[in-house]
């Protein structure tokens, strides 16, 4: 009995060393497995940010005729949309400094340097880009007359690889000229402008057209340079009662000088846009450059952005045409703002 108690004993012993290997053995394993786990979420999380493709960046190519307020504001309304969609940009800016001459070496500037997108500010900025490139997208604005420009077929179906906004409201004109006509009393109209921009012809010959109908004259003064503004103007002296100055980028750059011609003389002084008007000019039927800039940079993220053809991104109208006028001015010349004239005083 005493030696099966021992036989007993010594078979447990034996037992309880196996399952002490047992448990010894599998710990490892176990450890190993969850390492292994470990390592394979980390090659996974690798992997995947590996595979992430980091944000774009788009060269965007810019060129400008000349520097004057209206076209400022339009760039500053259009970098104001590319900021708001979030895109990383790296900016080429070109101006031309009022030198028509030098628009078609910035255009190959522009095209040579491999941009994604040009954004034209002006008649002759875009038309040079234009004609330079028919394969990189073109987003235009400060543009009267898009399609006598030839920059795009239609308003509605531009075509080819331009697009953008223009800054003529349909009504400006007939509007401005009707209020110089019936509301100033003027009989005969002076405009100083610049003959070989396509842009300004295109507005004066709006303007004579309305002239006509309201019984009234248009007498020209044409420059080609911002230095023969004030000559030109003063020319107009004896044989005109009011002034009207559209947008035109060789007179707006040097417009100080025809509002002190103006208001010396106690002409009345009509202009294209709102900023003329805060820089002197008596009143405008017309809208914010940054607006129409905004409109044009939204045009550009679509291009960018979500691979839309400025073919299918129909050219724009400025939006919310209203009478703005500068009070200061008003007093300088003696001339009262009526209220029935509905207007926002500057």
């Amino acid at each position: 009995m005493k030696v099966s108690l021992n036989k007993l004993a010594i078979l447990l012993f034996g037992v309880v060393l196996m399952l002490a290997a047992c448990g010894t053995s599998s710990a490892p394993k176990e450890e190993e497995q969850n390492q292994g786990g470990s390592q394979q979420e980390e090659n996974q999380k690798e992997n995947e940010n590996e595979t992430e493709e980091p944000a774009q960046k788009f060269k965007i190519g810019v060129t400008q005729i000349v520097e004057h307020d209206s076209l400022n504001a339009a760039f500053d309304g259009f970098k104001k949309a590319i900021e708001d969609a979030g895109l990383d940009v790296e900016w080429d800016v070109q101006n031309a400094l009022g030198e028509p001459n030098n628009n078609p070496t910035i255009a190959t500037n522009l095209v040579n340097a491999g941009v994604d997108l040009i954004f034209a500010n002006s008649t002759p900025s875009a038309q040079s880009v234009a004609s330079e490139t028919q394969d990189i997208p073109i987003v235009f604005t400060s543009v009267t007359d898009a399609v006598g420009a030839d920059l795009v077929e239609s308003m509605e179906k531009p075509g080819g690889n331009v697009t953008g906004t223009i800054d003529n409201h349909p009504d400006a004109i007939p509007n401005t000229m009707k209020f110089i006509a019936e509301e100033l009393g003027a009989k005969k109209v002076g405009m100083v402008f610049n003959s070989g921009e396509q842009n300004s012809r295109a507005q004066v010959d709006t303007a004579k057209k309305a002239a006509e109908e309201l019984g009234i004259t248009v007498v020209e003064a044409s420059v080609s340079t911002s230095a023969e503004v004030k000559q030109a103007t003063e020319s107009l002296l004896g044989n005109v009662d009011s002034i009207y100055i559209i947008t035109d980028n060789t007179v707006v750059s040097a417009l100080d000088s025809v509002v002190d011609v103006a208001n010396t003389n106690k002409l009345p002084l009509m202009v294209g846009e709102f900023d003329s008007v805060r820089n002197g000019g008596l009143g405008a039927y017309g809208f914010e450059y940054f607006d129409i800039g905004y409109e044009a940079g939204q045009m550009a993220v679509k291009i960018l952005k979500d691979g839309v053809k400025p073919a299918d991104i129909p050219a724009q109208v400025p939006q919310n045409l209203k009478l703005v006028m500068n009070k200061e001015t008003a007093e300088t010349i003696g001339l009262e703002i009526k209220d029935e004239w509905n207007a926002e005083l500057e």
